[in-house]
């Protein structure tokens, strides 16, 4: 009778299995609190820039792991419209619980006004110490930033490999090249522009590569895919700075697309998370900012969503650590910081642009077609 009376009383005290999968051996007791606070709340809302059919398989894993709590996820929107939407809700006391986008800047600037929530996810320290700002911003995958180019209209000795070379090219045939040389249009892309600032830390030449833009006529476009679709098609001969985990997987498929990791330098972005501080989920919050983060997370964003894993210790097709083996000493991640938010400030941004448009505009004087 003792042993009959003993095993279910020891069942009962056990927490259930659900919860026990739940809960990492390394998050804090108290986490246990978290989760059940989150499915009391039933929904996590979140804004993302990565469309909702691509970011699929990351929130199906959520709710596998997370039955209880409902998604609401909307990312079919640019990064610029993603901010002004969530300005425009928080005014109204409503908005998303998390804010995660490829726009650095445009999120460090929402962080530094005070909109972010300050939270020390468990898997922080599996994290480098850049994509880290103040336990309120964190840093989600590690995206190399690539020239891309039509592989029928060009031969291999006619691509550039470096950012030099690239503006050279352009300057040395404009006539070959123009209307066929695209890139994101700084003034509405609010990745763009990153790129673009980030270039001229990493490159005193930019102007001269805004001249030669000017040269061939160039043409900015606001996405990724556009320039991909054109690219590859023989639209367009070259892309510029286009976003590298899109641009490796796409032409994977397409036989005429190259891509090119440029030699001098290779910027890296991450896409930031942060919880808002008027969220109205804050705990389930926590819980996607943790499972973005985790190993298991990560391993989604690495296989299923193509995009590449910021955490080193992950076993997946695209990580950090097979892009850092394969780029080396040229990688120049993208600090997550505070600095990335002032080059908002139309003090500088206003400048920074009306510079680039004059040399551009420079570059279509001198060279005006027949």
């Amino acid at each position: 009778m003792l042993k009959r009376f003993f095993v279910p009383v020891l069942l009962l005290l056990l927490p259930p299995l659900s919860a026990i999968a739940q809960q990492p051996t390394h998050y804090p007791a108290s986490y246990a609190q978290t989760i059940a606070a989150a499915k009391k709340e039933g929904r996590v809302v979140i804004y993302g820039v990565l469309g909702n059919r691509a970011a699929k398989p990351l929130i199906d894993d959520f709710r596998a792991l997370y039955p209880g709590i409902e998604v609401a996820y909307d990312g079919d929107q640019g990064s610029n419209e993603a901010q002004e939407r969530y300005l425009a809700e928080v005014k109204k006391g409503a908005g998303p619980d998390v804010m995660w986008s490829s726009a650095m800047d445009l999120q460090l600037k929402l962080v530094e006004d005070g909109h972010a929530m300050t939270y020390r996810s468990a898997e922080a320290a599996a994290l480098p110490g850049w994509a880290n700002y103040r336990d309120q911003a964190y840093g989600s995958t590690f995206e190399p930033v690539v020239f891309i180019y039509n592989k029928k209209e060009l031969r291999e000795d006619e691509v550039p490999r470096d950012h030099v070379q690239f503006a050279r090219l352009l300057a040395a045939n404009p006539a070959r090249y123009r209307g066929k040389v695209t890139t994101f249009d700084i003034e509405k892309s609010g990745v763009g522009f990153m790129f673009a600032v980030q270039d001229r830390r990493h490159h005193r030449g930019l102007e001269d590569l805004a001249n030669a833009m000017g040269k061939v006529d160039y043409r900015p476009t606001a996405g990724t895919g556009p320039m991909l679709d054109k690219v590859a098609s023989g639209e367009y001969l070259l892309g510029y700075n286009v976003m590298g985990a899109y641009a490796m997987v796409r032409a994977k498929r397409e036989p005429t697309l190259g891509v090119v990791l440029p030699q001098d330098y290779t910027l890296v972005l991450s896409r930031v998370a942060f919880i808002s501080k008027h969220a109205k989920h804050p705990n389930a919050a926590k819980l996607w900012l943790d499972h973005l983060l985790s190993m298991r997370g990560q391993k989604v964003i690495g296989d299923a969503l193509e995009l590449f894993a910021i955490r080193t210790d992950v076993d997946a097709r695209y990580t950090a650590a097979s892009l850092s083996r394969e780029l080396g000493p040229r990688a120049r991640p993208i600090s997550i910081d505070g600095d990335l938010a002032l080059t908002l400030d139309p003090s500088r941004r206003n400048p920074f642009i009306k510079r680039w448009n004059e040399a551009v505009e420079a570059g279509r004087k001198q060279e005006k077609p027949p």
